[in-house]
């Protein structure tokens, strides 16, 4: 008998093990690399973002929208690098309001917490309302008038809503399956239109593109400021942290590699569609639907077709993503005894968190369908929600930046490589973020700025709340899945 075979046949006692995770409940140790990948693809939903991102850069970058893009995607390489550092050491459905807490204490996390609602939830509210606004205007080019109207929005708004929850109930394996299989096909269709309308455009025109001319400073960091937008929701794959079968190699990979293979995808959509336009003629800020308009230009009005049935499917995706991760920064909160506690509960048998799932899909369709209701139509409540998602997005970012050093210092394995790269990434978060909130509160949405404000009166209401009524719960926070007595060979509570 072999040294191995002994240890697992008479294993030596390990005391002072747990007998119940803090996140018990939960369908433990349960997904693969596949379903991690769903969930953090369908939270980016790149497609959707390749399709109609561009379009929103060049508005504000003009000939320097893949200086942009390229910008962007450095920038949120280094904060999922800064991610890593935690998600390499700790797997907590909390993700990143966790990190927070552990490297900057009660406060932070607790505004991280808030910051991440608010990018899950608005997120999935942009999505929906995306899934409904592409499908009506499928409708439309069937020859529905008045498709894309209030009342379908909002039906369609509730429909998509309730199709969420269901699948998001009976389990996390098949909403992330279901996810990855629609994005990839998104994908597909989204390189299909690049690869006819790189046949079609003469190569003289990607020279001409490749480098930007004309382009200021001020321009340049108002187009990074849209581009990140693009990026995220690449970090959603942390909230498995619980359910993930290897989460300290399963996540940081996928993490890494969402980032990378998102800004490729990004960049050559952006190039193809600013080559399109100079080669057709017109302009791609000037543009209301790029790919519709390039595609029928290319004489291929199929393809744009199919990817409008291809993008309503992605946001789709996206809001089933979204509304994973946030329901269960809702658990984590609900278990933490710092939000309600049935929000900490799950399904007896498909172990999912169904009161969380409950409560935010209700928020998440009636938050946009007030919006459409006061008059606003799909595509303005769009506009008006996405600055709400990148914002809580970003400041929960830079939370967790200026946390990385700190955390890593406190377990003794700070180095000088990650603490430079999250103090670079802090300041590029807060640069962006500060450039955002300037434009949208001078420009056109400064309802957004409004909402912003709202949020957060509400979030320090809720700690002044806390901090009397729950002050045990919320001294907690952070809470992360630990190893418990039947996790380990010979474990004993």
């Amino acid at each position: 008998m072999t040294a191995l075979s002994r240890a697992i046949a008479d294993p030596r006692p390990v005391h002072g093990l747990a007998a119940r995770s803090p996140l018990a409940g939960l369908d433990r140790r349960s997904l693969g690399f596949v379903d991690v990948l769903g969930q953090s693809v369908g939270a980016v939903a790149p497609s959707a973002a390749a399709a109609t991102c561009p379009v929103l850069v060049a508005t504000r970058a003009g000939s320097g929208t893949l200086v942009a893009f390229l910008l962007a995607g450095v920038l949120m390489a280094i904060v999922a690098g800064a991610v890593n550092q935690f998600t390499r050491r700790l797997a907590a459905t909390g993700s990143l309001y966790t990190f927070a807490a552990k490297g900057l204490g009660v406060r932070a996390g607790f505004a991280t917490s808030a910051a991440m609602l608010t990018g899950y939830g608005f997120v999935a509210m942009f999505a929906l309302l995306g899934a409904a606004y592409y499908t009506l205007t499928l409708l439309a080019h069937a020859g529905m008038r008045g498709a894309v109207s209030q009342l379908p929005v909002v039906v369609l708004l509730a429909g998509f809503g309730g199709l969420c929850f269901l699948v998001l109930r009976r389990g996390v394996r098949l909403s992330t399956r279901v996810t990855l299989v629609i994005e990839l096909l998104s994908i597909v269709a989204v390189l299909a239109l690049i690869a006819v309308l790189l046949s079609r455009v003469p190569a003289a025109e990607f020279w001409r593109v490749a480098v930007p001319h004309g382009v200021s400073a001020a321009q340049l960091a108002g187009g990074t400021t849209v581009a990140v937008t693009a990026f995220v929701g690449f970090e959603s794959a942390a909230t498995l942290g619980a359910e993930s079968r290897r989460p300290f190699a399963t996540i940081p990979r996928t993490i890494r590699w969402t980032v990378i293979a998102s800004g490729v995808l990004y960049l050559l959509s952006a190039y193809t569609q600013l080559a399109g336009f100079d080669a057709f003629g017109g302009t791609l800020a000037a543009s209301a639907s790029p790919v519709n308009d390039l595609a029928a230009r290319a004489g291929v009005d199929g393809i744009g077709l199919v990817l409008d049935a291809a993008l309503a499917c992605s946001f789709l995706a996206c809001a089933l993503a979204s509304t994973t991760a946030f329901a269960r920064v809702l658990f984590s909160l609900g278990r933490e005894g710092i939000a309600p506690r049935a929000l900490g509960r799950t399904h007896g048998r498909f172990r999912t968190p169904h009161v969380a799932l409950a409560v935010g899909v209700v928020i998440e369709v009636a938050v946009p369908a007030a919006l459409v209701a006061v008059g606003l139509d799909a595509w303005q409540a769009m506009g008006v929600i996405v600055v709400c998602a990148a914002a809580g997005y970003i400041t929960a970012y830079a939370f967790v930046c200026v946390a990385t050093p700190l955390f890593l210092r406190r377990i003794g394995e700070l180095t000088l490589a990650p603490a430079v790269a999250a103090a670079v990434g802090a300041a590029g978060l807060v640069a962006v973020l500060a450039a955002d909130l300037w434009m949208e509160a001078t420009g056109t949405r400064a309802l957004a700025v409004a909402l912003l404000g709202a949020v957060a009166a509400i979030a320090w209401l809720l700690y002044a709340v806390c901090r009397r009524t729950r002050p045990r719960a919320l001294s907690r926070i952070g809470l992360f899945d630990e190893a418990t007595a039947e996790d380990v060979l010979g474990g004993t509570p």
